[in-house]
């Protein structure tokens, strides 16, 4: 028996603890012995050497990677270039950490042994494609909305202290009006607090003015991308390339990787939870999964409840059954991700005829 064990290949399962300025990783066999550990930098070169150390070891299964969405993002598209199965990996249980302690071994090892276990089954965003683009898009109009909603703000509190030549102006002026007034001011010389706060009011205005530009520009090609990812997903009623770019960006640019409409449900935290206990059967609000794109399903809703006749009387008749209105909301946005799921993956097996 000894030998024949002898004789098999050692399959190598690796788990690997994610930091900005290093890598650490762990291999175990697939009797869940260690073999080894490394510690590397994350650039190019110290991915081909993890992937020469692991293929040194045996053959290698799959890799365990914390973090594919953050600090292992670059990690996992390297690996998946190279063909390699990766596994997207949660972080410990906080009891088995309290228990045995933290240290980034633990944690690469606690990586390699929930994919050996099957706990961990979960595949990452592929990173490498029109999702990411406008995923990366999504996060400079969302730092320039923060921006200018910062200046507006700043706007009118300086209202508020200013010399009261300026509030009798400005302050019962819309936002875009008193923007435009504000870009307007000519403050002279700095010699007197009304000319500061003129310097300072244009300058916020002016700013503002510079964000919109920027803002206008980013959801140009937003829409362009969004429109060009998934035309099934822009046509359906009340889906715009917000709301579209947030979904997309939730099941990324593999949205095979998701099992079912059931799974893509429950990552957007529209499917209910099972709270049943003896005799009580019932359901509670999912608040987890993302909550960029459970807020894009409630604004789809919101339009559909005013404007989608279908809508309106699924919510006549439901009202007639006792529904709340929350309820009713909480069920259209269940019935919505199974509509957006069904559309992200007919573009993706449009997709995957056109590469064959």
């Amino acid at each position: 028996m000894s030998r024949i064990s002898q004789l098999e290949p050692i399959r190598v399962t690796v788990g690997v603890d994610t930091h900005r300025d290093v890598r650490v990783a762990v291999a175990l066999d697939q009797l869940g012995r260690r073999l080894d550990q490394i510690e590397l930098a994350t650039t190019r070169a110290g991915y081909e050497r993890l992937l020469a150390w692991a293929e040194r070891l045996g053959v290698v299964e799959a890799f365990g990677v914390e973090g594919t969405g953050c600090y292992g993002a670059a990690l996992a598209r390297h690996l998946r270039a190279r063909e390699m199965l990766v596994v997207e990996v949660m972080r410990p249980n906080r009891q088995t950490r309290r228990r045995k302690g933290k240290s980034d071994p633990t944690d690469a090892e606690a990586a390699a042994r929930a994919v050996l276990s099957a706990e961990a089954a979960g595949s990452p965003k592929a990173g490498d494609d029109l999702v990411e683009m406008i995923r990366l898009l999504r996060v400079a109009r969302g730092t320039a909305i923060k921006a200018r909603t910062q200046a507006i703000n700043a706007l009118r509190s300086l209202l508020v202290t200013a010399p009261p030549e300026l509030p009798e102006q400005l302050r019962a002026l819309s936002t875009s009006r008193l923007v435009g007034k504000a870009a307007q001011l000519r403050p002279g010389a700095l010699g007197s607090p009304l000319a500061a706060s003129k310097l300072a009011l244009s300058h916020l205005a002016r700013r503002c003015q510079r964000l919109e530009v920027e803002i206008r520009s980013l959801d140009g090609q937003l829409a362009r991308l969004t429109t060009t990812a998934s035309p099934q997903l822009i046509e359906a009623f009340g889906v715009g390339a917000d709301t579209a770019g947030a979904l997309l960006v939730a099941a990324g640019d593999n949205p095979d990787r998701l099992r079912s409409e059931a799974a893509f449900s429950m990552l957007c935290g529209s499917s209910p939870i099972k709270a049943c206990s003896g005799k009580t059967n019932r359901h509670r609000l999912n608040r987890g999964g993302n909550r960029q794109a459970n807020a894009a399903l409630h604004r789809i809703v919101l339009v559909r409840l005013r404007y989608h006749q279908a809508t309106k009387d699924y919510v006549e008749r439901r009202t007639s059954e006792g529904k709340s209105k929350r309820e009713i909301i909480r069920c259209l946005k269940r019935y919505l991700a199974r509509e957006v799921y069904a559309a992200l993956t007919q573009n993706n097996e449009g997709k995957l005829a056109r590469a064959a």
